[in-house]
């Protein structure tokens, strides 16, 4: 079976000196480069490249209330600082997450920009820009969500113009991410028979659902969702989402897919990063008390739900290959994330994991549906869906007349339980407002009039003429 991987060449990397006031200059130009239908595709596959070793998960997981730093204590301290909202505009994750992702905008913006003029097949061009314009609204989908107002940057980065970039408001920033999606599904295919792990019409109306849902516009969410293709199901057993070849999984609508290679690394290094040191791994993004405290509800049988065990590691309970779990492992909270665990030798080799990282599945689909229909006085409607992501892990049936309140509390709890440690929390989080954010992460966390962002680093804003303090 093919997969996607993604080379890395000079002539993308053009984008990321955001310091310079005049065209770049190289061996290759855009207008050089882009010359035949395997340049456009070596393109478009460095935009899925940029998002190897992304560090979405310190402020998807660390920033919210099912996570701390984790790891040895003196070691990358920076990330304490996102954890307890005390990130200055110097801090490095910040720095890190801020150039990978603009990263990943650039590449896009290369390729929407170019591709359109190639002469080659007009339905292929039309798909690979749909890719990239996919791409570039789930970056700043991710932007809008920890930084709030950002530079909208939506031009090849080789002119002073296009690189100095004022902020844009946090709606119009949403505006772009809707309008490049409603682009895509106009050219993406339900799936591939090759290549498999490219961007689908069913992904890119997934992640317009859940624009739409953070906007609170749930008309427009649902709308969005009943037009995604049904060819999507549920794995049949949760944690078979989180082992090698899952991303072929009728569940996954889009996710980050890895390959074992040890000559170029392509593997999933989250392996490495969350795995405890007996493993060769860092022991990063511990789970809380808090998080575990949540699987109150038993199965209809009298058991643990079992997404709590397919999620992390608990004392005394299975762990891989015949080990069973220690809570010496984790020094931070006697728990550690389990779901990128591959039982790898070394910790070379296990940053060359193949589990894949899901952006968006099913079951977070059917989450959206169900509470877009409560939040829409639908709450009748929402509750059958719910149920369908309740009934994989045998959870008793929510029963019914149940208020719109009551619904929405059991709904958010499912999100959580469903898709912790997939790094959607800290952003679920924040758009359920002040009263809940401040409830479960405490009276310190620095509100503004709209919710919490994290400072724009000092390299952009220093580099940046146009939006220079």
């Amino acid at each position: 079976m093919k997969k996607i991987f993604t080379v890395f060449f000079a002539t993308m990397l053009a984008v990321s000196c955001n310091f310079l006031d005049e065209p770049l200059k190289g061996g290759y130009s855009s207008k050089n480069y882009y010359t035949s239908q395997s340049k456009a595709e070596m393109a478009t596959n460095a935009i899925y490249n940029s998002l190897y070793g992304n560090t979405l998960w310190i402020f998807g997981d660390v920033a919210s209330d099912d996570a701390v730093k984790g790891g040895n204590a003196g070691d990358q301290v920076e990330i304490d600082y996102i954890d307890n909202f005390s990130a200055a505009p110097d801090n490095g994750c910040i720095s890190t997450y801020w150039t990978n992702t603009y990263e990943t905008i650039s590449r896009a913006n290369n390729v929407i920009a170019n591709v359109p003029s190639m002469d080659f097949d007009a339905e292929i061009k039309n798909r690979l820009v749909g890719e990239a314009k996919f791409l570039r609204a789930y970056a700043y989908f991710n932007l809008v969500n920890i930084f709030g107002e950002v530079p909208l940057k939506l031009l090849p980065q080789n002119t002073s113009e296009a690189i100095h970039v004022g902020l844009s408001s946090v709606s119009d920033i949403y505006k772009q991410i809707d309008a490049d999606l409603s682009d895509a599904v106009k050219f993406l295919p339900e799936s591939y028979a090759v290549d498999k792990g490219r961007v689908t019409v069913g992904a890119a109306y997934a992640l317009l659902a859940k624009s739409k849902l953070f906007q609170q516009d749930y008309a427009s969410c649902l709308t969005a969702i009943g037009l995604i293709p049904n060819i999507y199901s549920l794995e049949p057993v949760y944690a078979d989402l989180f082992k090698a070849g899952a991303e072929d999984s009728k569940e996954s609508v889009f996710a980050i897919r890895y390959l074992n290679n040890t000559e170029v690394s392509l593997g999933n290094n989250l392996n490495v990063w969350f795995s405890p040191s007996v493993e060769g791994g860092y022991y990063f993004n511990a789970p809380t008390q808090a998080y575990v405290d949540c699987f109150t509800e038993k199965t209809v049988l009298g058991d643990v739900d079992p997404r709590l065990d397919a999620s992390i590691g608990r004392d005394g309970k299975p762990w891989f290959n015949g080990m069973v779990f220690s809570s010496a492992w984790s020094e931070a909270t006697g728990y550690l994330v389990k779901k990128y665990d591959e039982d790898l030798s070394d910790e070379y080799a296990k940053s060359q994991s193949t589990i894949p990282q899901h952006i968006i599945r099913y079951a977070d689909v059917l989450l959206m549906k169900a509470e877009a229909l409560n939040e829409s006085d639908r709450t009748n409607e929402a509750i059958p869906v719910l149920q369908v992501v309740r009934d994989r892990a045998s959870l008793p049936l929510v029963l019914t007349p149940i208020s719109k309140n009551d619904a929405r509390d059991i709904i958010r709890n499912e999100r959580r339980k469903e898709l912790g440690f997939e790094f959607h929390r800290f952003f679920d989080v924040m758009r359920y407002g002040k009263t809940y954010a401040v409830s479960v992460l405490g009276e310190d966390l620095k509100w503004t009039s709209s919710r919490f962002y994290f400072p724009i680093p000092i390299a952009e804003t220093e580099a940046n003429n146009a939006i220079k303090q």
